[in-house]
């Protein structure tokens, strides 16, 4: 699996490697480092960018779909709703818009080569969703279970969404056509085990997320003055280990002070 950033495509997709990483803040939460932020002032704007990003997805022909879906693209929406009066009653949430690509079947598709490899990693990260919606309706009836999140970096993604705090509605699109009755059956159990999903969403609210930023800051202040001071963890390393510790604390006290200053303007 790799991640692309739609907004900011490449133009030879084979020269980027393993794609864009995922990273995980204690604060700010799970989110793909460098992928592109653009601030929205309308609806108009946000079309406009969805259908950017819809004209960078991989598209491919098959004997089902003559502009086959490759792979799933995620639509991310950061919302902040300021209150003039109290600015600690700001309030701010995230909407993922998710288009799951379809699952496939050979026999159907009539795939071959790079596009038959393509279908079979969309098969088995949606196989990674679904063992992951399993565990968490296992988990909302009382059982105590492993939720396998990390096996794809779909589902790595999506982790809050999923089982987090949010509310998730899942859409599905059926065929008509008898021949995809297997596939339509598949596809509505798929559905219901992601209704029986629970969760307890609550609200966001800006002053809670900067103290704990804060709570943090002061934390790594603590720690690079630990690393200079020669105690605590930096007791016994070299002088050019202690140097390497205190410039990485450095960098991401730099990094925690610039995410609590930072506001729409600046991106």
């Amino acid at each position: 699996e790799i991640i692309f950033d739609l907004l900011n495509p490449v133009a030879d997709r084979g020269k980027l490697g393993g794609g864009l990483q995922i990273k995980e803040h204690p604060v700010l939460g799970i989110y793909v480092k460098d992928l592109t932020e653009i601030v929205a002032e309308n609806s108009r704007k946000l079309e406009d960018l969805l259908d950017n990003g819809t004209k960078n997805r991989a598209v491919s022909s098959t004997n089902m779909n003559g502009a086959s879906s490759r792979s799933h693209s995620i639509f991310s929406i950061k919302v902040h709703q300021k209150d003039d009066d109290d600015p600690t009653k700001s309030v701010f949430a995230k909407l993922s818009l998710v288009d799951l690509a379809g699952s496939e079947r050979q026999k159907g598709t009539g795939a071959t080569g790079q596009t038959l490899k393509e279908g079979a990693n969309i098969n088995k990260s949606l196989s990674a969703l679904g063992n992951v919606i399993n565990a968490l309706v296992e988990s909302a009836n009382g059982k105590k279970v492993f939720i396998p999140y990390r096996n794809s970096k779909l589902t790595r993604v999506l982790q809050e969404s999923l089982g987090g705090n949010s509310l998730c509605t899942m859409l599905a699109t059926l065929s008509p056509a008898a021949c995809n009755y297997e596939e339509t059956m598949s596809t509505l159990r798929y559905a219901n085990r992601a209704k029986a999903i629970k969760v307890s969403a609550t609200k966001n609210e800006e002053a809670s997320q900067i103290s704990r930023l804060k709570a943090e800051v002061e934390e790594l202040k603590k720690k690079l003055e630990s690393s200079g001071s020669g105690v605590g963890g930096a007791a016994g390393l070299t002088e050019a280990e202690k140097e390497a510790e205190k410039q990485k604390f450095e960098q991401q006290l730099k990094d925690m002070q610039g995410m609590m200053s930072s506001n729409w303007d600046d991106k």
